[in-house]
């Protein structure tokens, strides 16, 4: 009995997607996460610093840093809607390419800004007047969480290269594919 050949699996998403894009797609709520498990951590009191203001948050405090974790992940969800049926249609309206993709460059630009910053202030000393204390153990857990913010924006940047390229080659050329994509073509009328 023949056998049918051997594939690699691609995570779920549309069939043109490359399955390096999908891949990179979704690590990037994957790399998001860890910095954000390490700040519910501190929120909730648990021993990731010897001292930090944010060790006995007020209800603002634990607000705002529950919040940033949630808005963080949302904004790594956002970008499986690069490969997903969602990013191409999104109620019953079609996303423009151009735009999608402007966003999640602008984003990216935003990242390299905000991790960039980090860095220079963290190595520049701008940050001595922050009184968390951490062991020689806490401050490795917080680099293994939050380095991995740095593969956030090439990951973002590529899969917005990929589905800029992917959405206006089937199309015109601009910015506006006409292609199959989801369960079938909308009729013309749908079209935004």
């Amino acid at each position: 009995m023949p056998t049918k050949p051997k594939t690699k699996p691609k995570p779920n998403a549309l069939p043109e997607v490359p399955r390096w894009a999908a891949l990179a797609a979704h690590a990037v709520p994957l790399v998001v996460l860890p910095s954000g498990l390490w700040r519910l951590a501190l929120a909730f009191g648990l021993p990731v610093a010897e001292s930090s203001p944010y060790l006995d948050p007020s209800p603002g405090e634990f607000a705002y840093m529950l919040g940033l974790t949630a808005l963080f992940e949302l904004l790594a969800f956002l970008t499986l809607g690069l490969v997903r049926p969602w990013g191409e249609a999104f109620l019953g309206r079609r996303v423009n390419a151009r735009a999608a993709t402007a966003a999640a460059l602008a984003g990216t630009v935003g990242l390299v800004a905000a991790i960039g910053w980090s860095a220079y202030a963290e190595f520049a000393g701008l940050a001595a007047d922050d009184p968390t204390v951490m062991t020689t153990a806490q401050q490795a857990l917080f680099l293994v969480c939050y380095a991995p913010l740095a593969a956030w924006p090439p990951l973002l940047a590529a899969v917005a290269v990929a589905y800029y390229r992917r959405r206006t080659r089937r199309g015109t050329g601009r910015g506006t594919s006409r292609g199959q994509y989801g369960a079938g073509r909308p009729a013309e009328s749908s079209w935004v």
